[in-house]
């Protein structure tokens, strides 16, 4: 049996670049034609030297000046094509590609983001030389390679044995753009990780930077940074000492191709077996066929990078995103906000501990649940498998009686208001982040909900408004002004399920309770899931779970917790 032939590329690349065939066939023939009018000038020299000097015929010399000045500009015509069919064809499968990055990277799965943001980062640059090799003049040597041929035996027919001359130095410089292969393989490795990891140094810094500041941290971070900057420069150094030397024997064997056509045609003309114009139609004709391959030894040394590239993007676009290919999910347009645990058990990946260990509970639409434990507990982690930003290892996690697997995550999410323990805000307005969710929010809308999570209290008193642009990560707001703006986004949309993770943590009593008052009369007839050490939070359940090494070791009625609670404590 016949195993299947493993395709060149992947689909993600294959398939933009199928999509421009007919463009990138233009751009071949557009490169066959200009090969063939180089010959045109070529011949044009040898007909002047050889028929028209030595007959003094200058009305012949006019009418072949005319033809190949026509020629000349067809063959500029033909170039400006090429470039123009070349950039067209780049730029369509450069939107297309960054698309398709873009948007593995956010149907991906959580499970599988492995590496520092910075490695995430890096992505882009190898983005940018994946498509700078295929939409370049990659196809224009490709094309010029067969036609090496064809000057070879264009050569042999005008000059003879001169052909002799580039035919002997054509293994010479493929041979040292080969014999440097291996080595540039390696290093592009290693240049692109150490990459990854002098950009992850770099991101970290900056999104770090008033820590690195406030604990003296920005002496090992040099350290750091030094060393991946050092390690990377000598692999650079090593790279392009071995590049050169490919380039620099494809130059200096074009010179000698040159010199030697000239003096082996000389004695040539000496014994009357050659013309001066065969002489000089082969010199030119000699530039032309070693050219492609000064261009071959220059595109190998770029595939080295090239395929460094291909593979880490490969790898990323191929990871398993949220939905599986071919998978039809069940799409509910509004969930009831059952919530069901059947046994769960999670570890996160890349450990073997026990997050979660046989957790199992049932929450009602409507019902408030409030999870309590000690640090590290398990509790946020229940949120995150309730909004399947993680699936559990052994269990169910059933919404609406439907495994979480199941749900399509566009309309699980839809209907989930989430504010998770550790705040993102994004670059832009305080209106852009809390229509994050829903940019069709209207005025009023934004007015309630700024005015329900707090937001108001501090907007109200800038000239900006809503309109305030926020620095990266809501940088120059308090924790507790981020909270307000990430609860007014969960809010936004009236989601039939709330999930609050540590919502208050930066919050003063003063701005907690009268948030608690709010949200009382909000989340009436909402499924409403809570996360908190905070006790005025609490007042908006009605059941409190507790949670201890990932496992419930007690769960009732507010108040009877809190009492059994107190009473232990005493």
């Amino acid at each position: 049996m016949m195993r299947p032939r493993t395709p060149l590329l992947s689909p993600w690349l294959a398939r933009p670049l199928a999509m421009h065939r007919a463009t990138y066939i233009k751009v071949a023939i557009a490169a066959v034609l200009t090969n063939f009018f180089a010959l045109a000038t070529s011949l044009y020299s040898m007909t002047v030297y050889n028929r028209i000097v030595p007959n003094n015929a200058t009305d012949s010399l006019i009418a072949l000046s005319i033809g190949i000045a026509i020629v000349i500009i067809f063959d500029f015509i033909l170039r400006l094509l090429r470039g123009y069919f070349i950039d067209v064809a780049g730029h369509d499968v450069d939107a297309r590609l960054g698309a398709d990055v873009f948007q593995t990277l956010i149907s991906m799965q959580l499970a599988n983001k492995h590496g520092s943001s910075g490695a995430f980062a890096g992505l882009l640059r190898e983005f940018e030389t994946l498509r700078e090799f295929f939409a370049s003049a990659t196809i224009v040597v490709l094309v010029d390679l067969p036609f090496v041929l064809l000057f070879l035996l264009v050569i042999w027919a005008v000059a003879g044995p001169v052909v002799l001359v580039p035919l002997l130095m054509l293994p010479l410089v493929v041979g040292a753009a080969f014999v440097v292969q291996p080595g540039l393989d390696r290093m592009a490795g290693g240049a692109l990780a150490l990459g990854f990891s002098k950009q992850g140094v770099m991101v970290e810094t900056i999104g770090g930077l008033e820590t690195v500041k406030a604990t003296a941290a920005g002496t090992m971070l040099k350290k750091r940074w030094q060393a991946a900057v050092d390690e990377s420069a000598n692999i650079a150094l090593r790279s392009r000492l071995l590049a050169s030397f490919a380039t620099n024997v494809a130059a200096s064997a074009q010179q000698i191709v040159y010199v030697g056509v000239v003096l082996y045609g000389v004695f040539l003309i000496a014994d009357g077996k050659l013309t001066s114009g065969s002489l000089i139609a082969a010199s030119i004709l000699a530039g032309r066929c070693v050219a492609p391959l000064t261009q071959v030894a220059g595109l190998l040394t770029r595939l080295s990078s090239t395929r460094a590239a291909y593979g880490r993007l490969d790898s990323f676009m191929s990871a398993a995103g949220e939905l599986a290919d071919g998978a039809s999910p069940v799409r509910r347009a509004r969930l009831e906000g059952r919530i069901s645990f059947r046994n769960v058990v999670f570890h996160y990946p890349g450990s073997t501990t026990r997050v979660l260990d046989g957790v199992s509970f049932d929450i009602e639409p409507g019902e408030k649940v409030a999870f309590v434990g000690r640090v590290g507990s398990g509790k946020s982690t229940i949120g995150r498998l309730v909004m399947g930003l993680y699936q559990p290892t052994e269990g169910q996690v059933l919404i609406d009686g439907a495994d979480v697997r199941q749900l399509h995550p566009d309309d699980l999410r839809r209907n989930i208001g989430a504010v998770l323990q550790d705040v993102t805000l994004f670059s832009g307005s305080i209106r852009d982040n809390i229509t994050l969710g829903d940019p069709a929010i209207d005025d009023a809308e934004l007015l309630r909900l700024a005015k329900l999570s707090g937001t108001h209290d501090f907007v109200g008193q800038i000239a900006n408004g809503f309109d305030l642009k926020l620095a990266d990560r809501g940088e120059g707001l308090s924790g507790g002004q981020r909270q307000s703006i990430a609860i007014a986004r969960a809010l936004g949309n009236t989601p039939p399920l709330i999930i609050f993770d540590e919502p208050t943590s930066a919050m003063d009593n003063q701005s907690e309770t009268a948030l608690v008052t709010r949200l009382e009369a909000e989340l009436r007839g909402r499924t409403f899931v809570l996360v908190t050490h905070r006790q005025p939070m609490l007042k908006l359940v009605d059941r409190i779970i507790i949670i201890n090494a990932g496992k419930i070791t007690a769960q009732g009625p507010r108040d009877d917790v809190l009492r059994s609670l107190a009473v232990g404590q005493g």
